[in-house]
Formats: C-alpha cells, structure tokens, sequence
C-alpha cells in the first residue's frame, strides 16, 4: 500500500494527470476529495507539480479552475509558485496563481511544424473522425484522443489502425520517427520525433519531450524558490511516467513512484514502486492524497 509520507516540509509531490487525478473516462476530475486534499497539501507547504501531457487549457479548465473553487488562492496565499504545471511532457509550462494559471512558457525547439499539425488534423478528419478528434489546444505536440461518446473496445480497434496511417503519413513527410522499438529514418537518418499511443489517444511528438523533461523543469522551477525536499513521491498511470521517478533517483534524491495502473504490472526500479490492491486511476489517486494529507498533519 502508500508507504508513510515524510514532514511536509521534507516532501514533494509530481503528478501526472490522466489517471491519478482526472478520471480516464470522464476526463474530470470526479473525486471531490482528490481537489481538497491538493488544497490542503499546498496550503501545508508542500510542493506540487502537475507533470502531463495535457495542455494547459485542459489543466487550466478540468484541474485549475475546480482548485480555486475548493479554495486554493488562500492556501497559496504568498507561496503561489510552489505549485507549478508542466504540460505537453515538458513543451510548455505555467505557475499556478491565486487567479490560476500564470504565463504559459512554450519550448519553440520541440513544437512541431503547423504543416504537421495541418496534415494529421487532414488523416483525422477524413478517415478517423468516427472515434477520435485531434487537441487542438496543444501548442508543441499532437494528440488525437479517443472520443467521449465512444466506447474503449471501439477504440482499442481503431488505434492501431490509426498509427499504421500516421506512420505512412510521416514516411511521405520524411518525418524520421520512433513508434516503440520500432524506428523509420527520415532522409537524413534522424528519428526526432516519436508517436506514443496510451490508453485514450495517440501523441506525435518530438523525441526531445517526455515526463523526464516535465521532472526537470518542475524541479527547476522549484530550486529557484530556495532549498528542494530530499523526498518525492511521483504518481502516473502509464509506463513513462515511471521517468519523473527516474530523473529524481537520478539526482540523489529519495522517491518513490505509485503506479495506479497496477495491472500492467510494475516495472523493476532502483526505488521502491507501490499500488493499491484494489485501487486504480484516479480512485488510487484519491487515497495516496489523502493519505499523504494525514500523514502530514494537513
């Protein structure tokens, strides 16, 4: 189960998004418990970052906004920036406020061409727009997400369909990409870019982004404002967001990462990696916050 939480002075917390804290399904936050508890964990001087491939519209809009309903302008009082969003796996980044989101910074190294955006958002629309439909809130990345009213077995079924027409796309863009193991060069024997399918969507994106990127500008962003925790706990639903876990070990710091996707199995880390037995997604999510939140006195 969640292991003891440090003082809340010796803690910092990275959270992805999907999963954790907004429901897969509803993409919401549907967990009231889940937004107090953040509140209250803020209000204590805890560190919190959101670290998502999200945009920030979305984090604005399904996780900002709802925060500042449970009131999180008064528990940031003064200390505003020691919450912190990091969106697109590290292409933009954002502090949040008492009025919410701060400037939204864009990475323009990773963002990729409109010609690109314009050429996916075509494949999409005339053959895909039965199940999925392109974000068009990304400022740097791409996203083609399952649609709400679409059932997940549907979905699962157009997917990969999907990512064989995207792959053929970038062959005739001479985009040199990686899908998985799998890698096709580009003209210039280069692979900067990387398609990453997940449960709900699939993201074209460049190879320089990812959650490892989002740790490191979430902690940067937090060295600025004086002496980091020597604790962290990270929280993700997939694969890759094992990298915030990694990039921390990788510093020295002490973390450990909950995985609230439990059944596909834990990956072996040099760190402790935990799940609930009988809690998943956002329902995980809620009881690690609040378990954090008492274990701090919050």
């Amino acid at each position: 189960m969640v292991p003891q939480s440090p003082a809340a002075t010796e803690l910092g917390l990275l959270l992805d998004v999907d999963g954790p804290l907004a429901s897969p399904v509803a993409r919401s936050v549907r967990i009231p418990s889940i937004l107090d508890d953040l509140v209250a964990l803020v209000a204590a001087g805890v560190p919190v970052a959101f670290v998502t491939g999200r945009s920030d519209a979305f984090v604005g809009e399904q996780l900002v906004r709802p925060l500042l309903a449970h009131g999180l302008a008064g528990a940031l009082g003064s200390q505003g920036t020691r919450l912190f969003g990091v969106f697109e796996k590290g292409g933009a980044w954002a502090p949040v406020g008492p009025d919410g989101l701060g400037r939204v910074e864009v990475d323009p190294a990773v963002a990729l061409d409109r010609t690109i955006v314009d050429a996916v958002a075509a494949l999409v629309s005339s053959r895909f727009a039965e199940t999925m439909f392109v974000d068009t809130t990304k400022r740097a990345m791409i996203s083609v997400e399952q649609r709400i009213d679409v059932d997940a077995d549907t979905y699962a079924g157009a997917q990969p369909v999907f990512i064989a027409a995207l792959e053929s796309l970038a062959r005739r863009l001479d985009l040199g990409l990686r899908t998985g193991d799998d890698e096709a060069l580009d003209s210039a024997g280069r692979t900067p870019y990387r398609i990453d399918p997940t449960i709900i969507a699939v993201d074209l994106e460049s190879a320089r982004l990812g959650k490892r990127l989002g740790a490191r500008r979430a902690l940067d962003h937090f060295a600025e404002l004086g002496p980091l925790p020597d604790t962290w706990r990270t929280v993700g639903d997939s694969r890759t967001d094992y990298d915030m876990a990694d990039h921390l070990h990788e510093r020295g710091f002490g973390v450990r990462h909950l995985d609230v996707r439990p059944g596909d199995g834990p990956l072996p880390r040099p760190y402790p990696v935990d799940a609930f037995d009988d809690l998943a997604d956002d329902e995980a999510g809620a009881a690690f916050l609040s378990a954090c939140r008492e274990r701090i006195g919050a």
